[in-house]
Parts: C-alpha cells; structure tokens; sequence
C-alpha cells in the first residue's frame, strides 16, 4: 500500500498534536494541476465507511477509495531542504510529473 518514512511520520505527529479531534492525515488525489492529477493532505477528524487506515508508531495515514489505487506503493516522506521543506511523494504510478512536482499524470 503506502509506505511513510520515519522522518514524515516524527512530523505528522508533531503536527497533530497543534490539531484539535485528529485522527490522522488524510492524503488524497484530485483532479486538477498541470498534468492531471495533484496531491492533496489534511488533517481528518473522521472517518468513511470506504478509507483506507495506515498507522505507522502512533500516526494513522487516512486513505480514501479513490485515492488508494492511484497511491499504491508509494512513500510518502518529508524533506527539508534550501529549496524549502515539505512532505514529498514519491509514486510509482506517476508515469510523468510536472516541473514543480505537485501534479502527475498515471
């Protein structure tokens, strides 16, 4: 399914705790970006009869039925960097990716 680093589940968790009711992060895919599809991610208070949970420690990656499939095998992880920091996606079902990273096309 979804693999999560050490290092992006040390800051989901460090994040939710800032969060009011948080069960855990949902990462999900929508329409839209320039090549089709983009990533997004929220914290989520409930749950659908449908998601996906992932937990890894103490964090739980919330997946809905959509998503899932287009996620499958991919890690999610957090990088810091000059660039910037930020949780990252890395999909193998992303077979072409826009320059910025944030869209992808299956």
């Amino acid at each position: 399914m979804v693999t999560i680093t050490d290092i992006a589940a040390g800051k989901i968790q460090e994040l939710a705790k800032e969060e009011e009711n948080t069960l855990g992060l949902r990462v999900y895919v929508k329409g839209g970006g320039c090549s089709g599809y983009q990533y997004g991610m929220a914290f989520e208070s409930k749950l659908s009869d449908d998601d996906t949970v992932i937990e890894k420690d103490d964090i739980k990656v919330i997946l809905d039925s959509q998503s899932a499939p287009l996620l499958s095998g991919a890690e999610i992880d957090y990088v810091d960097s000059l660039q910037g920091s930020g949780f990252s996606v890395k999909n193998p079902n992303a077979k072409k990716t826009c320059g910025c990273g944030s869209s992808f096309a299956v």
